[in-house]
């Protein structure tokens, strides 16, 4: 696993640190809105450093990774704890109202809700209510103006939601794909169900949910192998699993299988016809690239002033590839499984246009190329550069790690068309291209 460095589909984790890249089959019914505890809250000032960690402390982010706002939350648990009272999704929630839900979310999943970001911060249960006035309509207009001096508001009189041990398996969603979901059943007998995150493993879902009695995580194996296939090793973020040990395969319901098998003819064209678009989109950036190099000595040159994003070629999970774990449908990169610390280099001179925290791409650099190209370096451990900083082919940018929606240390290395995401190309054929051999 860690030598392909599979990751989760880009929404440019984690923006965050923790990934709130981080998701479970989300409840229909949003939960009441609960004042905040005062047995598991925190002051303004730590949910600041969670999210400068999780976003740059950009409260109305939205990068299309799938999470939202300063903390980073997945639409469905943004809706589960209430969210949607205040607004549709949390990009569009002022700060006080983002820090309202998190409050909620911290008492019911705990601070491993946000893995890496909360022990940055120093988030922990047991603090005191951070002083917040979330109001009742949407819009952060209404909410963000209002000093920080404004008394606390009254909690609500609404009765606190029935604990975890009796509530239904989906009514608590995780916030992060990066923890075992402590809010789903934990009998696992009958009824329940479980949708996977990152770093999970059909062993530590079994432990979390007490299986050794029915199995363990070989009977939760043989009760799913039509969504996890013939490699029980090899799951991946987003499948819902049964936890009913007692079902047999067989018995499944339909939509408890991989998303990629139930895709309609018409969306299966629709891929097709992106990807067709995506190569023209290739065409015309080489037709381009071929007008401003003037002539074959200077592209010749050119291309000699070009390398590889690390010193191995070994490549792990190519470009392309298919699969419901990418936003957009496919792998928009290539990756390069690597130890974490390994160098990582520019391909080619260019001007950094991005150098920070991507996400879901965990720490990135972005280059934009004389040739009007991008390319960009994923889910690094550090940062040699910064933005408006020139660089030339093979200098050093940064170090490999796995930060951001990762399995495994790796690189994922991505050319583009525009600075957006959704404007890949293939990134080895631009490599070779410009003469680089691999």
């Amino acid at each position: 696993m860690a030598a392909r460095g599979r990751h989760r589909r880009p929404r440019p984790r984690r923006v965050s640190r923790a990934s709130l890249a981080f998701t479970a089959g989300g409840a229909g019914v949003a939960l009441p809105l609960i004042g905040v505890g005062q047995a598991n809250a925190a002051s303004v000032d730590t949910w600041d450093k969670v999210a400068e960690c999780e976003s740059t402390d950009n409260w109305s982010i939205n990068t299309g990774n799938g999470y939202y706002g300063g903390l980073q939350f997945s639409q469905s648990t943004w809706k589960a704890y209430g969210g949607t009272s205040f607004a549709p999704r949390a990009d569009l929630a002022s700060k006080d109202q983002q820090i309202a839900i998190a409050e909620k979310v911290l008492d019911a999943q705990g601070p491993g809700a946000w893995p890496v970001c909360s022990v940055k911060a120093g988030l922990t249960r047991g603090g005191q209510p951070a002083d917040v006035t979330p109001g009742t309509a949407s819009g952060r207009a209404q909410t963000q103006t209002a000093p920080k001096a404004t008394p606390k508001a009254t909690p609500k009189a609404t009765p606190k939601a029935t604990p975890k041990t009796e509530s239904a398996p989906e009514a608590a969603p995780k916030a992060t794909t990066k923890a075992v979901d402590q809010s789903a059943a934990t009998t696992g007998r009958s009824g329940s169900s479980y949708t996977v995150v990152s770093g999970d493993t059909l062993s530590r879902i079994a432990d979390a949910q007490n299986m050794d009695g029915v199995g363990g995580w070989q009977r939760l194996y043989e009760a799913n192998r039509r969504v996890i296939g013939d490699d029980p090793d090899l799951i991946y973020p987003g499948q819902k699993l049964t936890l009913d040990t007692h079902r047999s395969p067989a018995a499944q319901p339909r939509e408890s299988q991989p998303r990629t098998e139930q895709r309609t003819d018409q969306a299966k064209q629709r891929a097709e016809q992106a990807a067709k678009q995506r190569v023209e989109q290739a065409n015309k950036a080489r037709e381009r690239a071929k007008k401003k190099s003037g002539s074959a000595a200077h592209s010749s040159s050119s291309s000699a002033s070009f390398t590889s994003p690390v010193a191995s070629h070994a490549v792990g999970t190519a470009y392309g590839i298919s699969g419901s774990n990418w936003s957009s449908g496919h792998h928009t990169g290539v990756d390069f499984p690597v130890a974490t610390g390994t160098q990582v280099r520019a391909v080619g001179s260019a001007e950094v246009v991005a150098a920070g925290w991507g996400g879901a791409y965990g720490y990135q650099v972005v280059l934009r190329h004389p040739d009007g190209m991008y390319s960009q370096y994923a889910h690094m451990s550090a940062l040699t550069v910064h933005v408006g900083q020139t660089v030339s082919a093979g200098q050093q940018i940064g170090r490999s790690g796995a930060t951001g929606n990762v399995t495994g240390p790796h690189v994922h290395f991505e050319v583009r068309t525009g600075p957006d995401y959704g404007s890949d190309v293939n990134p080895l054929a631009y490599l070779r291209s410009k003469g680089v051999q691999i």
